[in-house]
């Protein structure tokens, strides 16, 4: 990438750091979570993030999509699973894993094909055995027949670039992402699943160097897909690095804004919501700071227990069921269930 997006991306990089924004509670699932719903919907998925949540932490699906639409997520959500394990052992990239993490990617909606090559199964991961083209009137994608041999030569490239890169250049690791995705996804070794599979290995790429994986907005997907048009036929990498970079700049620049404006609301409210609690109630501040604490704890919960608290914020058991008394009393909390089973919500 140029020097500018460089320089550019390295001071997001740091004030993202400096803020704290990944640090926050379940940031890395809802994240990922916005990853996989963005990377389906430039497959034509409608899931919403809001509908994923729930179909992936609580097994409730929409009506309002398909069931194939939402087992495209499914089963994205399991290939991540499954590739940041993996990836955790540094081990070496081959065709064969590569084929494992597309099966992963197509397990629910992948088709079984027979052709005049043989037949093969993208629900397997099986790599394609016939010519395929890049949409009504594109180019066409090399030979079925050539594809084992570029994958393999693929990822011995691969892991030579992934040995010598240097950790600490976090842009030469987010162009090394890059380069491994728009490689796999021109490969075309699938039949199906390439798109998601080869942005899958971008991220899987930045996780094994710890850096802030990239998100491909469906917003963008026309900026995304005409630079994978433009530098496949100028034949120049940094088109698509540059491109990858500027988008990841951006959601860097929106994602900061956005927490710097909630931060700033919840200040406003908090303080608000202490003074009410001092004035109304006559108790002493340092109690009402804890409360508040702890309603902004809760505030995005649907139920919540003692042991939430507890573990959260390291007071005894009692003196949790003290505070959450106080609340329930002055309103802010509903109480559900007996003793033994009890659980709070915020009204």
């Amino acid at each position: 990438m140029t020097q500018e997006n460089k320089d550019i991306l390295l001071n997001l990089l740091d004030r993202h750091r400096e803020l704290g924004i990944a640090s926050q509670i379940d940031y890395d699932k809802f994240y990922l979570y916005s990853i996989i719903v963005h990377s389906t919907a430039i497959e034509g998925s409608t899931v919403t993030e809001v509908e994923a949540q729930l179909l992936f932490d609580e097994g409730i699906t929409s009506s309002k999509r398909t069931v194939v639409e939402q087992m495209m997520n499914l089963d994205l959500k399991v290939a991540y699973e499954y590739g940041r394990e993996w990836i955790k052992r540094h081990e070496p990239i081959t065709t064969d894993w590569l084929i494992t993490l597309a099966s992963k990617v197509m397990a629910r909606t992948g088709s079984e094909y027979s052709v005049m090559g043989g037949n093969f199964s993208a629900a397997k991961g099986e790599l394609r055995k016939l010519n395929v083209t890049a949409g009504l009137g594109g180019k066409s994608y090399m030979s079925y027949l050539k594809v084992p041999e570029k994958m393999d030569s693929f990822c011995a490239e691969l892991n030579r670039r992934r040995s010598t890169v240097n950790p600490a250049d976090i842009c030469a690791v987010y162009d090394l992402s890059f380069w491994a995705h728009y490689e796999l996804v021109t490969i075309h070794p699938w039949a199906d699943g390439n798109g998601r599979t080869s942005r899958l290995l971008m991220n899987l790429l930045q996780m094994e160097f710890g850096v802030l994986p990239t998100k491909v907005l469906k917003e963008d997907k026309a900026t995304y897909i005409q630079s994978l048009i433009d530098t496949r036929e100028a034949d120049d990498i940094e088109i698509f690095q540059n491109c990858m970079a500027r988008q990841h700049i951006d959601h860097l620049r929106t994602d900061i804004d956005q927490y710097l404006t909630t931060i700033s609301a919840e200040m406003v409210d908090k303080a608000k919501m202490r003074q009410k609690m001092v004035d109304k109630w006559s108790i002493k501040s340092i109690l009402a700071d804890k409360l508040v604490d702890i309603l902004a704890f809760v505030a995005d919960k649907e139920t919540f227990t003692t042991a939430d608290i507890v573990s959260r914020f390291g007071f005894t058991p009692t003196t949790a069921k003290r505070y959450l008394r106080q609340l329930n009393e002055f309103g802010y909390l509903e109480i559900q269930g007996g003793n033994k089973n009890r659980t709070y919500r915020v009204k």
